[in-house]
């Protein structure tokens, strides 16, 4: 029978610190081959977007896909997991949770390789759902002594300080503008849905490690072009997935004003095969996609806690 995992179920069983532990794992396997994983297709409607990530793990036994859709009405998301040994359907998990765990989880596997081991303050631009896990993840992997937050909108930016502030029991601050929360930032995290640049190269400050994960479509980004030459060391999760959506790299490339031979994979770094921080001046970029592989490592982790804490609904399926 497949278990059915609703999305209390996942905030009950999933961990930031497990989290990170699994896609380390996850990355380590990718760079030795042992998994397969597709890029984001979408389907694009008048109204909406069907979005589908399917990635193949054999050594976790399983593999499987996320299927989302965005429309004007919210977004809705699900992982369906199988077998890797016989294809059985193993679970339906919503994973809108899931989804922002690995996404901050993988950013805090970016940092932990790539920011000073002595970075204590964080930057965030962008005060929405993903911020505050990429926030959980950095504070798993450094002592963060203070944040900074920015955001268009100053009441949701208080909620979110005064919510993170009593949760991760950090000074969260908010800040009138942008570059009040990178001019002092070790550690800097863009998360907002903007398709023209928040952040400029000539506001960072030697040594800052930069996590961009709010855009993942070829016509937006993030990040200026002063940013990815000041960068001594750039890294997404996918160089294919980004050719395809990381508008950050896809823009400037157009114009003949960036090189991808420059990008380097998160998989490479992790298992020591690309370039390290040379220096603690250098700057550092991590451009976050979302890949599959993050998905159904995660969701197999939360399947296999599931089963031993008897968690979840059965559902029972014609064999």
């Amino acid at each position: 029978m497949a278990l059915v995992l609703r999305e209390k179920d996942v905030r009950l069983l999933l961990t930031m610190p497990d989290t990170i532990t699994v896609l380390e794992q996850a990355f380590h396997a990718l760079a030795e081959q042992s998994v397969a994983n597709l890029p984001r297709s979408r389907i694009v409607m008048a109204h909406g977007v069907l979005n589908i990530l399917a990635a193949a793990a054999p050594a976790l036994g399983v593999l499987g896909y996320k299927a989302y859709t965005a429309f004007r009405e919210g977004l809705r998301f699900v992982v369906m997991l199988y077998s890797a040994q016989d294809g059985r359907l193993l679970a339906i998990i919503e994973s809108d949770w899931l989804g922002r765990m690995r996404s901050g989880g993988t950013s805090a596997l970016a940092t932990r390789y790539l920011a000073r081991d002595d970075a204590t303050v964080v930057g965030i631009i962008g005060s929405g759902n993903q911020a505050a896990t990429q926030l959980m993840g950095i504070c798993a992997v450094r002592r963060v002594s203070a944040v900074y937050v920015y955001s268009r909108t100053s009441q949701t930016c208080n909620v979110f300080c005064d919510s993170m502030s009593r949760i991760l029991d950090v000074e969260v601050r908010p800040v009138a503008t942008a570059r009040q929360a990178v001019e002092s930032a070790d550690i800097l995290v863009t998360a907002t849905t903007a398709s023209d640049p928040v952040l400029f190269g000539e506001w960072l400050r030697p040594g800052c490690h930069i996590n961009a994960i709010g855009s993942n479509w070829s016509t937006k980004r993030e990040i200026d072009l002063s940013t990815l030459q000041r960068s001594y060391l750039i890294v997404t999760d996918s160089l294919e997935q980004a050719r395809a959506e990381a508008g950050d790299f896809i823009i400037p490339a157009n114009d003949g004003l960036f090189d991808w031979a420059h990008v380097y994979e998160l998989s490479e770094v992790v298992a020591g095969q690309g370039l390290q921080r040379d220096a603690p001046s250098d700057i550092t970029l991590y451009k976050g996609l979302g890949i599959a592989l993050e998905d159904i490592a995660t969701a197999a982790h939360v399947y296999n806690l599931a089963r031993e804490n008897n968690v979840g609904q059965e559902l029972l399926l014609l064999e």
